[in-house]
């Protein structure tokens, strides 16, 4: 849950700190003093989208900062992106500069605003004002459902099995439609596939067939001269070994007197022992280098056809067994492509896994429809529409990347009537008191723990009033929730309030948020009973509010 947030240069507010417990709370302020700064705060902190306008005038950043408690799932996911801080803690902080960049931080460690948001969500749900507004359009309808219903991966998986599904259509379409030009092009490649399977080029051959090559070629002068040099080294006559060895006989007799010319002495038998060794190697390979005019004519033959070939198809030949690969795999595609009644069956198959995908949704929103119908009629009729009920119908509607259903929210506003469209028979009250039954059946579906209602109530008053500040209380029990409202009834309900004020300092406006005890709270919901002038009456009322 949300334990703390810190503001500074935020919007109107300056700086503040403020702390939060269990249960209920909430934040009440004349019209236009800022209580909704708190919810866009917090929005900011778990990563939605920031803008420069929400730096106070004058400052150069806004720094926004939320401290919430963990459980053992997000100290796992934090642990594995090394963000973690404090055991069972997080912190959640966003600096929006003047120029309108930003920067997130997760325990101190940079992070992504993607990041904040994947935390988020996990953490803190809003019900905002608005939220009445979407019952009136069908996609928002289908979407409180869906929330409702918990059925957020079998909507992924609709959405991908209908993406696959359409794409092998569009496949499918084109393949018809352009059968010709496919059959032209499968007919070129063809072509090109057999000119090269007739050539067989192999990868890494033309290097190895030059090679070969130059040493064939060269043979007879190879042999020449290693015959030559082994006969000058060590057999042929006035051999260069046989001059060394007799240099060395009489440079030994020279050593005998004079020990100092030793070193010369073996220098010399080296050299006599290598020349002859060079010579018995270049001997060796003389024998060994083969003239075959039949292997060379052979390469000769080879390196001619690929050299064509290459010419052919204007590539250099050592590329030829490349190509020749590529154009077997676009052949193969182009067969897989024009293969019609192949792509026919891919595209039945990807219908059929559709279709079971969103029968499989649609079972799990006639469920959660009956579910979330009973339970409104039976909240709303507490709320001040008796005898009134929703009834949400679901019928089959054109397949779509959210599945089959068409949705379709009706109400009956009193005991036997025919349930008719919201839009046509609901005012904005009644929408406002359905909205907020909506909102706390999901929430009770939630698993999050901080709930967030931003004048979710507005449209109300009176007994209903105090109505919806027990639902919300009683939710309390469960979960931290957090309401801003202008109801009295409601705020006198809350476990914790803050109060939301503005005043001129240095002539520039700021925003002071305070967290009241017993005795200005009684003057904080007197005001809001009485408007600006408070009398003994309201306190009196106000006293007795909060019991």
């Amino acid at each position: 849950m949300l334990t703390a947030l810190r503001l500074r240069d935020f919007v109107i507010v300056e700086a503040v700190e403020l702390e939060f417990g269990p249960g209920f709370t909430v934040l009440s302020g004349e019209t236009g003093a800022g209580k909704s700064i708190l919810i866009d705060a917090l929005g900011l902190a778990t990563g939605t989208r920031a803008d420069p306008s929400v730096v106070r005038e004058g400052a150069g950043r806004a720094d926004i900062v939320a401290e919430f408690t963990t459980d053992a799932r997000l100290d796992a996911w934090l642990a594995e992106r090394d963000l973690s801080g404090d055991p069972g803690l997080v912190l959640l902080r966003r600096v929006v500069e003047a120029d309108g960049r930003s920067r997130a931080l997760v325990n101190g460690h940079p992070a992504t605003v993607a990041q904040l948001r994947e935390i988020g969500d996990g953490l803190i749900e809003v019900h905002g004002q608005h939220a009445s507004q979407s019952l009136l359009r069908p996609d928002g309808q289908r979407g409180l459902l869906d929330r409702f219903a918990d059925v957020a991966a079998e909507l992924a998986a609709v959405g991908r099995a209908h993406a696959a599904w359409r794409t092998l259509e569009r496949d499918l379409e084109r393949a018809r439609g352009s059968a010709r030009e496919l059959s032209l092009e499968r007919e070129r490649l063809q072509w090109q596939v057999d000119e090269l399977a007739l050539v067989a080029p192999v990868p890494g051959e033309w290097e190895e067939l030059a090679a070969e090559q130059k040493r064939l070629a060269h043979a007879a002068t190879l042999i020449e001269g290693a015959r030559g040099l082994a006969d000058a080294l060590a057999d042929g006559d006035e051999a260069i070994a046989d001059r060394l060895q007799a240099v060395h006989q009489k440079l030994k007799a020279l050593a005998a007197v004079d020990a100092t010319l030793s070193p010369v002495l073996e220098m010399i038998e080296t050299a006599a022992i290598q020349a002859g060794e060079a010579g018995s190697t270049l001997s060796a390979y003389a024998d060994r280098v083969d003239l075959d005019p039949e292997r060379l004519a052979a390469i000769e033959t080879r390196t001619g056809v690929l050299f064509a070939a290459g010419r052919k198809f204007k590539l250099p030949p050592e590329r030829l067994a490349d190509e020749y690969a590529t154009l077997r795999a676009r052949l193969a595609d182009a067969a897989q492509a024009q293969d019609v009644e192949a792509l026919s069956q891919r595209v039945e198959a990807a219908r059929i896994e559709f279709d079971r995908l969103a029968a499989a949704l649609s079972q799990r929103r006639t469920l959660a429809a009956k579910a979330l119908s009973a339970g409104v009629s039976e909240r709303i009729g507490r709320l001040g529409m008796q005898g009134g009920r929703l009834h949400i119908a679901i019928e089959r509607g054109e397949p779509a990347a959210h599945g089959i259903d068409r949705v379709d929210f009706r109400v009956a506003g009193h005991a036997g009537a025919t349930p008719r469209a919201l839009g046509k028979v609901a005012s904005g009250g009644e929408l406002s008191r359905i909205s907020l039954a909506i909102s706390e059946l999901a929430a009770q579906a939630n698993p999050v723990a901080t709930l967030i209602f931003d004048e979710a109530d507005s449209g109300v008053g009176g007994g209903v009033a105090e109505v919806i500040g027990e639902l919300m209380r009683r939710l309390g029990e469960t979960r931290q929730v957090l309401c801003v409202t202008h109801l009295p009834q409601v705020a006198a309900k809350a476990n914790q309030h803050f109060s939301v004020a503005k005043r001129e300092v240095d002539a520039r406006t700021t925003s002071l948020i305070e967290r009241l005890d017993r005795g200005r709270r009684i003057e904080e919901i007197a005001r809001m009973l009485g408007g600006i002038e408070i009398t003994a009456t309201t306190r009196k009322h106000a006293r007795e509010l909060l019991g």
